[in-house]
């Protein structure tokens, strides 16, 4: 049994189901690697984190132990920069792999994440997915795939993110917001507040502020409290199309 890093524990639950019964698509790792994953000695006694909004689960510089898959909510992945200021590095949802980039050599977390709703975890012990790596060269083969897939998505974001002003990369930051979560009742839908958006966008809160005004001026976002609506997606995109904006998912 695990124990919580939090000052709230974590509730834990047990799959019976024999799927992860998130997507089921094709493309998902966990889909296609479900037997291999949980076995029938895993399948009863596999725990699944239950983290209340605002609950870390990665703890940056804490020794790896393992891998988190999502099953329902959604996470905040970030890193700790200079003067302690926080990098976000990227927002996580259902189907989505947390804690991959401390997993293998490194022996420590390079990074955090924090639980923005009330979110679900399918959890796999460091030891578990090392032995699958060894007994499965096809699951050994997709995971390889997988991070190139990632190192190439990080490479191509950085290369872009510093190439642009910092209304290019607030706009970058609300197309992700966007495309990755979509809208609701109008609204993208996951309501973030300015530092946030700030911290991905690598800039301030108070340019983030600055700019939402001229893009609300301009018509092409409104907001209510935290939550912002884009009102022309096409205008947005073809303002940074030259970035590749489409790059991170």
């Amino acid at each position: 049994m695990l124990v919580s890093t939090s000052n709230n524990p974590f509730e834990i639950k047990t799959s019976l189901d024999g799927t992860c019964g998130v997507c089921g698509t094709h493309n998902c790792l966990i889909h296609n690697f479900y037997d291999v994953l949980f076995n029938s000695k895993v399948v009863r006694n596999n725990p699944i984190l239950k983290c209340q909004k605002g609950q870390q689960f990665i703890i940056e510089g804490a020794p790896v132990n393992g891998l988190y898959f999502i099953k329902a909510g959604t996470v905040k992945v970030f890193r700790t920069g200079i003067n302690g200021r926080e990098q976000i590095v990227r927002f996580a949802k259902a189907c989505e792999i947390v804690g991959h980039r401390g997993f293998g050599t490194q022996e420590y977390y390079s990074i955090g994440a924090i639980a923005l709703q009330d979110t679900e975890l399918y959890y796999f012990a460091k030891e578990q997915v090392q032995d699958y790596l060894l007994e499965n060269p096809k699951f050994a083969y997709s995971m390889m795939l997988f991070y190139a897939n990632e190192l190439n998505r990080s490479e191509n974001k950085v290369k872009s993110i510093s190439q642009m002003t910092v209304r290019e990369r607030v706009i970058d930051t609300l197309l992700y917001i966007n495309r990755k979560f979509g809208d609701l009742r109008g609204f993208l839908n996951l309501p973030l507040s300015r530092r946030e958006y700030a911290d991905y966008a690598g800039t301030t809160e108070e340019q983030v502020i600055r700019v939402f005004s001229i893009l609300k001026k301009e018509g092409l976002i409104s907001a209510k409290g935290k939550k912002i609506s884009i009102t022309d997606v096409q205008l947005l995109k073809s303002e940074i199309s030259e970035h590749n904006y489409f790059l991170d998912t």
